[in-house]
């Protein structure tokens, strides 16, 4: 098969064959169509948690995809042949298999029957990013009146996390650049900060003097960066990089956590439903063939990149 992959420690990733992956006791084969591209795929394949997870190579980029079942291991029968799904490669050692491939193998727990509603591509920008935003909006629970700032809202990440919060009656202040006010507002923000033309934390406080309720970041790497004198004391702080400092927080009167993502097909499939229905948006802003994968990591690790990426692998 042809897949989009590291093939050795240090190396360029490229597409190259490879053979197909042999499923085993819980897993599913999956004929890829497409495959999500997310910012942990160049994590991955600089190695940067080869400390925590060992990495076999060649390691197959990816960890989101949507195609057509294959063929199904022992124990599994959630799904069968010929089904089409979309799914997730949850984090676990070795890291080693991928979705950027035009075969991929995926755990029964995190695959789920794709939607009629929806297409490949929209399936396979769903997973990871989806289940990040759901999980940081659980983690500060707004509640319908409340003001939520969302830094990073122009991501994958947050396209969904800006409509989540809304979908609960929350005021939605984003930060992103000018270029994405009318999609952010589109998805539900009331506020765009344009975080190019200067201090957040002021431009914020400008607009909402009397504080905000809570904190989605999606960007920031330590708790320093975390603007906590916007949030009203009692408001909670969600970080999807650990940037939420229990002590600091504490410091500021606030609660929060620090939140990973969980692409189970329990969390998965009601997003997924959603999509169908029209009442979430899948924000795909950029759609490349197979031999054009690198361009979408190269735009990742820009931090440029706006909504979702995704490699369209077959027809």
């Amino acid at each position: 098969m042809r897949a989009f992959n590291v093939p050795a420690v240090g190396a360029q990733p490229t597409v190259s064959a490879l053979p197909v992956p042999q499923v085993t006791e819980g897993t599913v084969l999956v004929r890829v169509k497409a495959a999500g591209l997310n910012a942990l795929d160049n994590t991955l394949v600089a190695g940067m948690m080869a400390e925590m997870m060992p990495h076999q190579y060649p390691l197959v980029v990816g960890r989101d995809a949507a195609g057509v079942v294959e063929a199904v291991g022992a124990g599994v029968d959630d799904v069968r042949v010929g089904d089409e799904v979309f799914g997730h490669i949850l984090l676990a050692p070795p890291i080693q298999a991928g979705t950027v491939a035009e075969y991929a193998l995926l755990p029964a727990t995190a695959v789920a029957a794709k939607p009629a509603g929806l297409d490949f591509t929209t399936a396979a920008a769903i997973p990871l990013a989806g289940a990040a935003a759901s999980a940081s909006v659980d983690a500060v629970s707004p509640v319908s009146g409340q003001t939520v700032l969302v830094v990073g809202a122009g991501g994958g990440v947050g396209s969904y996390a800006v409509q989540l919060l809304a979908a609960r009656g929350a005021t939605v202040v984003a930060t992103g650049t000018a270029t994405d006010a009318d999609r952010l507002k589109g998805l539900g923000a009331t506020t765009v900060v344009d975080h190019t033309t200067g201090d957040v934390a002021a431009q914020v406080r400008a607009a909402y003097p009397d504080g905000i309720d809570a904190l989605i970041d999606l960007v920031s790497y330590s708790a320093d960066a975390l603007p906590l004198d916007l949030i009203r004391r009692g408001g909670k702080v969600a970080s999807t990089l650990n940037a939420a400092d229990e002590q600091a927080l504490a410091r500021a009167g606030l609660t929060g956590t620090n939140v990973m993502a969980g692409p189970t097909r329990e969390v998965i499939a009601p997003l997924a439903e959603q999509a169908a229905a029209g009442t979430l948006t899948v924000d795909v802003t950029t759609v490349l063939p197979l031999e054009r994968a690198a361009e979408g990591l190269a735009k990742l690790a820009s931090r440029t990149a706006r909504g979702k990426i995704v490699v369209r692998v077959a027809d």
